[in-house]
């Protein structure tokens, strides 16, 4: 695992903090943190629209491990908010690889953090269900960042739908 130097923190609205390393684009975001048990298929659930609003923690210990390749992309773009792993691989082996997970997420403007236990977190959200959280490399304060995840809105009732929809058919 290469971890970049750059700090980053997820805080969860309950006050839950987790201290990690950047990986993806730097800056913050904030959304709803659920996770995810696959073992493979992490590029798909970056382009899958019904993550929109979310950050998504995988259960799988290394992500980016076949890099990123056009045949596993679901649609247009990515829409979660956020994305948090154990372990981003920096040196994909497939030879179908057209670029690593981090430069994806640069490229795609998706805060993600890595270096934490995941499997934790995931303990922690399926003991007290999803909650809004915010992952950010600007903001180190964890105070501030508990602050910022408890008043953001939740999810509940929103129409998604609308904006995930292509505009024709």
């Amino acid at each position: 695992m290469t971890l970049s130097n750059k700090k980053a923190i997820l805080a969860l609205a309950d006050g839950m903090v987790f201290e990690g390393y950047s990986f993806g684009a730097e800056g913050e975001a904030i959304g709803e943190v659920v996770f995810n048990t696959s073992m493979y298929g992490y590029q798909e659930v970056l382009t899958d629209p019904s993550y929109k609003g979310q950050m998504v923690a995988m259960t799988y210990t290394q992500i980016g491990n076949y890099g990123v390749g056009e045949e596993d992309i679901e649609s247009n773009r990515l829409w979660l908010e956020g994305f948090i792993v154990r372990e981003s691989c920096n040196y994909p082996s497939n030879w179908r690889a057209k670029e690593t997970i981090d430069s994806y997420l640069k490229k795609n403007n998706v805060v993600g953090i890595q270096g934490i236990d995941t499997r934790a977190l995931t303990k922690h959200l399926r003991d007290n269900g999803a909650m809004n959280g915010v992952i950010s490399t600007l903001d180190l304060d964890a105070a501030s960042l508990v602050k910022k995840a408890k008043t953001f809105p939740q999810m509940t009732g929103l129409d998604l739908v609308k904006e995930v929809t292509c505009k024709e058919p």
